[in-house]
């Protein structure tokens, strides 16, 4: 029998708060983005997780952290990897989004953000995302779901809606409409072949200003 993929994203870092692109920065989670992830955690209280897995970033790992321990799951073999990192956003690192999209305009600004080969100035386009976070999961997530286990990820916008893309096989022009939210899990099961059987949306009540 196969088993269940649940992906989550981070909850609120400190820049998400400020409005601020991280992408590849490292920022921790803020008082409310680690209560939120304690919350996030009660979602899969009733849950048994086999292995979970996580991106290099703090506020990825600090997320898993807070579930883990609301679940009380104890010694859920981790793995964390850089595959699964967030977007590098360049030089618009640090910016503020809202007062880019002053300055660029809404239809730019769009593109840099949703779009899935847009490129931004010595960073990621979605497309490269993809093209290291999806191997990854290839590899070493989805064969553990089909062994019957229970897979957590946790990861972050870009990187999860590049799976996402993978597992619904969303179009390059559809994906530009696709959001990751934050408190959300995402639960999907898998016939032997890798194709998604159903999929299950649970959320906690979220406000973050990203």
């Amino acid at each position: 029998m196969n088993g269940t993929l649940i992906l989550a994203r981070h909850h609120e870092s400190d820049w998400n708060k400020m409005g601020k692109w991280q992408g590849a920065r490292d920022r921790h989670l803020t008082e409310y983005g680690f209560q939120k992830s304690e919350e996030m955690g009660f979602l899969v209280k009733d849950i048994p997780i086999d292995e979970a897995f996580a991106s290099m970033q703090v506020r990825s790992i600090e997320t898993l952290s807070c579930i883990l321990n609301t679940c009380e799951t104890k010694e859920v073999p981790t793995t964390h990897a850089h595959e699964l990192n967030e977007r590098d956003y360049g030089r618009y690192t640090g910016k503020n989004k809202w007062e880019m999209k002053d300055l660029v305009g809404e239809e730019e600004w769009n593109a840099i953000r949703r779009g899935w080969d847009h490129p931004v100035p010595e960073g990621e386009t979605l497309k490269t995302v993809y093209e290291r976070a999806v191997p990854y999961f290839q590899k070493n997530i989805i064969p553990k779901v089909l062994e019957g286990k229970t897979v957590l990820v946790v990861a972050h916008g870009n990187s999860l809606r590049a799976i996402t893309k993978y597992i619904e096989s969303i179009s390059d022009e559809d994906i530009e409409h696709v959001e990751f939210p934050f408190g959300t899990l995402v639960f999907y099961t898998f016939d032997e072949h890798r194709n998604m059987i159903s999929k299950e949306m649970k959320k906690v009540k979220s406000e973050v200003n990203a």
